[in-house]
């Protein structure tokens, strides 16, 4: 297995560039099975993920080119309507094919998704509102199968504004008679992205951002349908967030700095220089952090639950004690052991977590727990005196493209080993 071989204390400096945001591609990828044509999307990341979504559509029939950063999807050879186990094990947000799929051929059947595991994440917020739009469902043994005759457009109240549910929902409607709207919709711009997608594609779909979203069914598709992925909010938080721990000045390019405002306010209240101009931000980081108001994670537009950890790692050397509450999953304080093993204080009570800075931390041998908290390893390990060694790494590589090109391109010590 990989692992990430860094040795720290080296500042950040120069530009880098955001690629196309992970939580973005994946929902669009799954959106192609819709139009039965030819889809090409640029500005795709090269994802562990993204790999297991495209290993999913060539499952399906679909005829899948990657290259680039451009993937060209041709969804008319598509000939199945089954996901099995070994490739939705792959990745937690895979369970964003069934709307699709069920758009399509009216029928479907998988397994229950995997990836990180960050605790419960229930889909029966999806299965509940497919319920509702016409979708017979049945689950044994750990397999879902579904199975519908005409679909028919409705309202869904969401009882929270789940990112996963409210996609699906969007991508089964397409197929539905009448009008179908999402109340309590999330709000994240990777909703935006889906919907400009889907419009493209010939949908009549509206109010992405809002909590309404309506979408009018059995609408014809058009294609070829070509899209942009917007640029990956996460991605550019944690660069910042390394950059503010290990010191340096950087500047991140071709990103949208209102996609994460939360977490730059909260990187400027420990003491950052923040500027932000057009497409970019940049930070200069203090000669010592101190500690910010509470951190809560919430749905989008506040504070996003993916930064948390990269950004507890950094103000694991601030001064002061900063709290961090952690309300969207459950199990997404694994990666503190791993920051106290470099030093770290750390105390963590159910979905709370108090974070003392200390002076500095030391490299460590730690692993990557889930895909954020890696990051948050590795932006430990950039700043922390002496070598560290990340292993699991695999994690990582679900969500960043080479990170240690990244960082080393900003003049880390970072290298990775078979």
């Amino acid at each position: 297995m990989s692992r990430l071989i860094v040795n720290g204390g080296n500042p950040l400096n120069g530009s880098i560039r955001a690629n196309g945001a992970k939580n973005s591609i994946l929902p669009i990828l799954a959106a192609t099975i819709i139009n039965g044509g030819e889809n090409i999307i640029h500005n795709c990341p090269d994802l562990k993920d993204v790999h297991s979504a495209i290993a999913i559509l060539r499952h399906l029939g679909c005829r899948v080119e990657y290259s680039g950063g451009t993937i060209v999807v041709d969804s008319a050879s598509m000939d199945r309507w089954d996901i099995p186990d070994d490739l939705m094990r792959e990745m937690r947000s895979s369970v964003i094919f069934l709307g699709p799929i069920l758009a399509r051929c009216g029928k479907a059947r998988m397994t229950y998704p995997g990836g990180c595991e960050l605790g419960p994440r229930p889909i029966d917020l999806h299965l509940d509102a497919l319920s509702k739009l016409g979708v017979h469902i049945q689950e044994e043994g750990g397999e879902i199968t579904c199975e519908c005759g005409p679909l028919q457009g409705r309202q869904i109240n969401l009882s929270l504004p789940s990112v996963g549910a409210t996609e699906n929902i969007m991508l089964c409607a397409t197929a539905c008679q009448g009008t179908t709207r999402i109340v309590n919709a999330a709000r994240e711009p990777e909703i935006w992205d889906l919907q400009q997608f889907l419009q493209k594609a010939g949908a009549q779909v509206q109010g992405a951002g809002q909590h309404d979203i309506t979408i009018q069914g059995g609408v014809p598709t058009r294609q070829p349908t070509e899209h942009s992925v917007i640029p990956d909010r996460i991605e550019s938080a944690t660069y910042l967030c390394a950059c503010a721990a290990a010191g340096g000045e950087i500047c991140v390019q071709q990103t949208i700095p209102a996609h994460f405002a939360a977490v730059t306010e909260l990187l400027a209240e420990s003491g950052c220089q923040i500027q932000v101009g057009g497409q970019e931000v940049r930070l200069r980081a203090p000669g010592r952090l101190h500690s910010v108001r509470p951190v809560r994670t919430m749905p989008y537009p506040g504070f996003p639950t993916d930064a948390q950890s990269p950004l507890m790692a950094t103000l694991c050397l601030a001064r002061g004690t900063t709290m961090f509450s952690e309300n969207i999953f459950e199990s997404r304080y694994r990666h503190c052991a791993e920051l106290c093993r470099m030093g770290a204080d750390i105390r963590v009570e159910g979905r709370v977590a108090l974070v003392t800075g200390v002076d500095h931390l030391t490299g460590a041998s730690v692993k990557a727990t889930d895909l954020r908290g890696g990051a948050a390893m590795v932006v430990a390990a950039l700043a922390a005196q002496g070598a560290s060694e990340i292993t699991q790494i695999d994690h990582i590589d679900r969500g960043y493209d080479h990170i240690e090109r990244a960082f080393a391109a900003l003049g880390a010590d970072i290298k990775r080993q078979a």
